[in-house]
Order: structure tokens, then sequence, then C-alpha cells
């Protein structure tokens, strides 16, 4: 099996507030800002109806609750392989596939991009890099 390679790409935020520049995503009935606007690659993301999930799901409870910490990876079944699956995969915005898990207590989010150019249809920022696949 070859090796999984992947990068940093964000941290989210769950929020309450209305942010500068959301994009809906459907499938998850979210707004979420553009990491690639923010200076430290914060994603804010705002649910339409917070969903009241008990804390005994510890998965759900944090992923709608807590920060999660995003991976760009190049193949996203090899990464979710042997994990605790919290949501997904899924297509969130025309931009690739995304899943979260839950590892080590913390909710991690693996996105396999097949576009680059743009988020939620918006430009990338200017001078916006990925940071390489490792």
């Amino acid at each position: 099996m070859k090796q999984l390679r992947m990068a940093f790409d964000h941290v989210g935020i769950p929020t309450d507030e209305p942010q500068a520049g959301e994009s809906w995503v459907e499938f998850s009935s979210v707004w979420v800002t553009n990491p690639r606007a923010h200076p430290q690659r914060i994603e804010y993301i705002r649910p339409k109806v917070r969903p009241d999930v008990p804390r005994d799901q510890e998965g759900l409870w944090k992923l709608w609750n807590w920060p999660h910490l995003a991976f760009r990876v190049d193949d996203l079944q090899q990464a979710l392989r042997g994990e605790q699956l919290i949501l997904g995969p899924f297509n969130p915005g025309g931009f690739g596939e995304v899943a979260f898990i839950l590892k080590h207590g913390l909710v991690i989010e693996y996105m396999q991009y097949d576009d680059l150019t743009h988020w939620f249809g918006q430009p990338n920022p200017p001078g916006w890099q990925p940071e390489p696949l490792q």
C-alpha cells in the first residue's frame, strides 16, 4: 500500500454568529467561511440549527461543539481506513470530497480536493498557496 500524503489545510471553529463571506453547505446545513482568506487559516462553521447531540455521542457532539483540524490528503479512502468515521464522505462545494473522523479525542477532517482553484465558487485570495503534500 502506498504511503498516504497529507498537508495542513485549516482549523474549523463552530460559531452561532453570522460571518462575512459565508458559503452554504447543503449536505450538512451549515454556512462556512473561506479559511484561505483568513491569515491563520480559520474556517468558521455556523449551523442553520445546531443539532442537539447527546454528550455520550462523543464524535458528533465534538463535531458540533469543538474546533476541528483539517488536512488535505491525496487518497481519502486510504485516510479513512480503520478510523472512527463521524460524518461523510461528501462533496460540500464542488471541489472534492471530505470526511470527519474522531482520532485521539479530536475531530479531524480529511479533504481530497479535485480542484484547488476555488472555495465554494470563490476564487482564492491573491497569493494563497496550498501547503505541499508530505
